[in-house]
């Protein structure tokens, strides 16, 4: 099977909740990973606002010296029910644009806790590195096994053969901020054998693709 080479990450996407949360750990652990990122030189690119953890993890970046881009679609921008952006601020009409100016911006990916929104992100992209459309690491911060059970889910899946063993190795996970860059900088992606016949040859036809996932989601 073929693989990519690891590549340097300068910008990472961190997706999240925005929702106000009360457990400790959990805004502790997103404060860490700006601290985290920061630490070193890299810039995050995130979906806009000061609330919960997303709000947690750009303060910490912001404060830090790093770069930050929060991507945010008007509608929620109009209401306010982000908060402010910390740093630079790109407001997009859809949520579709949101999630693939996100991906242009980003050289990896990386899932704190969160709801419906966070797992549509992280298995959207996800989706995209089983079509052989990207190469970029995906990881999932599993903060006091949090995402133990989907990782379950997922390992099910491939016992059930839904998921091929290749594709259940896009998503990487480790409890820490440190521990999951680092398998970030060193992940090697390997090409599924049933999608290694696919060539988006164009720039056009990957971008069309996109967009029609997007519509099915």
């Amino acid at each position: 099977m073929a693989g990519s080479s690891s590549h340097q990450i300068k910008n990472i996407c961190v997706f999240g909740g925005s929702s106000p949360r009360k457990e400790k750990e959990f805004l502790e652990s997103a404060n860490h990973l700006g601290q985290v990122l920061a630490e070193r030189k890299t810039h995050l690119v995130y979906g806009g606002g000061s609330l919960g953890l997303m709000g947690g993890v750009s303060i910490a970046v912001f404060l830090r010296g790093s770069k930050v881009l929060g991507v945010v679609p008007k509608a929620l921008a109009k209401k306010n029910l982000l908060g402010k952006t910390i740093g630079e601020e790109l407001q997009v009409s859809t949520m579709s644009e949101r999630l693939n100016t996100m991906f242009k911006h980003a050289d990896a990916f990386i899932a704190l806790l969160g709801g419906l929104g966070t797992l549509e992100e992280i298995f959207h992209i996800s989706s995209w590195a089983q079509l052989h459309i990207h190469h970029k690491p995906i990881g999932l911060l599993n903060v006091n096994g949090f995402y133990d059970k989907l990782l379950s889910f997922l390992d099910q899946a491939v016992e059930h053969e839904f998921l091929t063993s290749s594709a259940r190795r896009i998503i990487i996970f480790a409890a820490t901020a440190e521990q999951l860059i680092d398998q970030l900088q060193s992940f090697i992606h390997i090409i599924d054998p049933s999608m290694s016949r696919i060539h988006w040859s164009t720039e056009k036809s990957r971008k069309k693709l996109r967009l029609d996932l997007s519509l099915h989601l």
